[in-house]
């Protein structure tokens, strides 16, 4: 078997957890991204096997290396690479209910008000402003 010496940041491009490898590079220097729970620079060399934090957004998962590459290829080949932890799913599916329930994830209109809502909409404004 081969091992493979590839940068963390150009592993995270090629994973597609990133767009580009200037992005990935940005988030393990910025502490976004944490390797074995440790803040990493970006020419570490994964292993497979380490455990890797992402934070992206509001969304914090934790994947463990499972191939390592250094070319991108298509979404359902990247997604072999890594694979997420339960407990990093469990986690993130509890914090997703909890933002719903929250009020946090607020959908807009189908369609623009039409006169009559804006009318509606400037009146009710106007009835509870001093």
């Amino acid at each position: 078997m081969q091992h493979q010496i590839i940068r963390l940041d150009k592993w995270l491009w090629a994973a597609r957890l990133y767009k580009t490898r200037q992005l990935a590079k940005q988030a393990i220097e910025s502490g976004k991204v944490r390797m074995q729970g440790e803040k990493v620079k970006p020419s570490r060399l994964p292993k497979i096997g380490d455990y890797l934090t992402i934070t992206q957004g509001y969304e914090k998962k934790t994947i463990q290396v499972d191939q390592l590459s250094d070319h991108r290829r298509s979404a359902p080949e990247a997604a072999m690479l890594y694979h997420e932890t339960e407990a990093s799913l469990k986690n993130r599916e509890d914090r997703k209910a909890q933002h719903q329930l929250a009020g946090l994830c607020v959908t807009s209109p189908k369609t623009k008000p039409n006169k009559k809502d804006r009318r509606d909409h400037k009146a009710f404004k106007s009835k509870y402003q001093p």
